[in-house]
């Protein structure tokens, strides 16, 4: 029985802060890329990485609100390394384009964070013409994550030190539809189902990825989770708050308000406990059980095909 507050056996709970699960740690020397991060979770998981002196690259659409977090970071931890760059996860141009330029700058990568998300109250097609959820929220990670493998290989052997790249899902990927997902990518789904298969992509995806980084013996490792909430953007414009059973969704996909969201990001970008530590899934900074789906291998592969499938033609 889920009890909240109760420590797990990391020690941390619903109620431990980003601060709190990174405390002592010194992030000094490593890289991390964060997408998503002007706000919520993400610029939280910017500022705590900051704070351990990670070198934050922040990927960002908007640039100027990006600055704005970079300056404020920078007020409160002025010898803070934050860079920003441009990031649409909905074009793979845009993609192709942030992974180019990152590689032309020499940067070492130690640490991906997958974080943006979007929740659209309306079917929409990304700029690629593939339904808006699926392509922002996995297909635009899973493209990035390619092309920036070689990279965090190079970082990883060349520093004797482990890559680690996180997936943020969500409880919300319990509410997708059962089938083969490409039979649903471009329909016309609610919102919520929609946003919830791209939330089982997520998890899916860190688990082959993670089974193909082990079968070739790489010192890398992939891992999803559920955030706790945080003061975020994702609801912005939407209207599932109108009724008792949509707000049971929104608790299930995003369990209270407290400002603990970004700690699991955090926990497993940094804790040496997830040392070794691959393809699983957390909650609360502590090991978890997804759905039986999120845990189907067959289903990770078929992701995996038709995922490079659409990445490749692109």
């Amino acid at each position: 029985m889920w009890i909240f507050g109760r420590k797990g056996a990391s020690g941390f709970s619903a109620t431990s802060t980003a601060e709190e699960v990174t405390e002592g740690i010194h992030g000094s020397g490593l890289t991390a890329i964060v997408t998503g991060a002007t706000s919520g979770i993400g610029s939280e998981t910017t500022r705590v990485l900051a704070l351990r002196g990670v070198h934050v690259i922040m990927a960002v659409r908007n640039i100027q609100k990006a600055i704005q977090v970079k300056e404020t970071i920078l007020k409160d931890t002025p010898d803070a390394k934050v860079d920003v760059m441009e990031l649409d996860l909905s074009s793979m141009a845009s993609i192709r384009n942030f992974a180019a330029k990152y590689r032309s700058l020499g940067l070492p990568l130690h640490i991906l964070i997958n974080n943006a998300g979007v929740l659209s109250p309306q079917f929409k097609l990304s700029k690629d013409n593939i339904e808006l959820h699926f392509a922002t929220n996995h297909l635009g990670h899973f493209l990035l994550t390619n092309l920036l493998l070689e990279t965090m290989k190079t970082t990883s052997y060349e520093q004797n030190t482990e890559g680690r790249i996180i997936n943020v899902s969500s409880e919300g990927h319990r509410f997708a539809y059962s089938g083969h997902l490409s039979d649903y990518m471009n329909n016309e789904l609610s919102s919520i189902y929609a946003y919830g298969l791209s939330k089982l992509a997520n998890i899916l995806h860190a688990n082959e990825l993670a089974r193909l980084l082990k079968e070739d013996g790489v010192n890398i490792t992939a891992n999803s989770l559920h955030p706790g909430f945080i003061d975020t953007e994702l609801f912005r414009g939407h209207n599932i708050f109108s009724s008792m059973y949509s707000y049971a969704v929104v608790w299930l996909i995003t369990p209270g308000v407290f400002d603990q969201g970004a700690a699991t990001t955090c926990y497993l970008a940094l804790n040496p406990q997830v040392k070794g530590v691959t393809g699983e899934y957390f909650v609360d900074s502590n090991f978890a059980k997804p759905s039986l789906r999120a845990k189907d291998q067959e289903l990770a592969k078929e992701l995996w095909e038709f995922s490079m499938g659409l990445t490749s033609s692109k």
